[in-house]
């Protein structure tokens, strides 16, 4: 059997998918944290220089959205209809667009009032018309492509998490997003998971 590592830092960020679909997969897998005063150590022994990387016996893959396909493919969580899974890496692709915005304003060197007001043009920008876009979508809907459980599930629900954990979003307005997260977190797998996880940054 393939030994799995995942390597990142001790955040939820780019690599919280990969830990989703695996912990919903029943899959074993190492998840090596590694402290921001380690990193520039541990940065020697990475091909690439960046995190996340996932490690299978000798090879190693980069790239977050990779590595969550690979592990959703392993965790049998990618629809056999190729149109479908096009959908749901769209879905995927998406949620990291904004996100990957996100991040950036919140890790800035700018100040603090700066990164409010950031933060308030990036919320009508670019999060709730996705939202609106979403609750589209699921309105009517046993999951987000298909009658079953897709890592595009597991992935809208990390998304939907992170807004929570940031204070970013108002599920209220939306009931078809919110009936949709509170059902993949109580998936009893990502339950778990989520009462049981490390204590981390974003």
């Amino acid at each position: 059997m393939a030994e799995y590592k995942l390597i990142y830092f001790n955040l939820r960020a780019r690599a919280e998918i990969v830990r989703w679909i695996f912990k919903q997969g029943d899959i074993p897998f190492i998840d090596e944290r590694v402290n921001i005063e380690d990193w520039p150590e541990k940065k020697k022994t990475i091909p690439g220089g960046k995190l996340p990387v996932f490690i299978v016996n000798e090879h190693t893959l980069p790239q977050s959205l990779a590595i969550a396909r690979f592990a959703a493919k392993k965790a049998k969580l990618v629809p056999e209809n190729d149109l479908e899974a096009a959908f749901i890496d769209a879905l995927a692709d998406t949620i990291y667009e904004i996100m990957a915005e996100f991040y950036k304003i919140h890790m800035s060197k700018k100040t603090e009032e700066e990164k409010k007001a950031q933060k308030e043009e990036f919320l009508p920008k670019s999060v709730l018309p996705a939202m609106e876009k979403l609750e589209k979508r699921l309105t009517g809907r046993e999951w987000y492509v298909s009658d079953n459980l897709t890592w595009g599930d597991l992935a809208l629900g990390v998304f939907l998490n992170e807004l929570k954990l940031l204070n970013l979003d108002d599920l209220a307005k939306y009931p078809a997003l919110k009936a949709h997260y509170e059902k993949v977190t109580s998936l009893p797998r990502i339950k778990e998971w989520l009462e049981s996880r490390p204590k981390s940054g974003m």
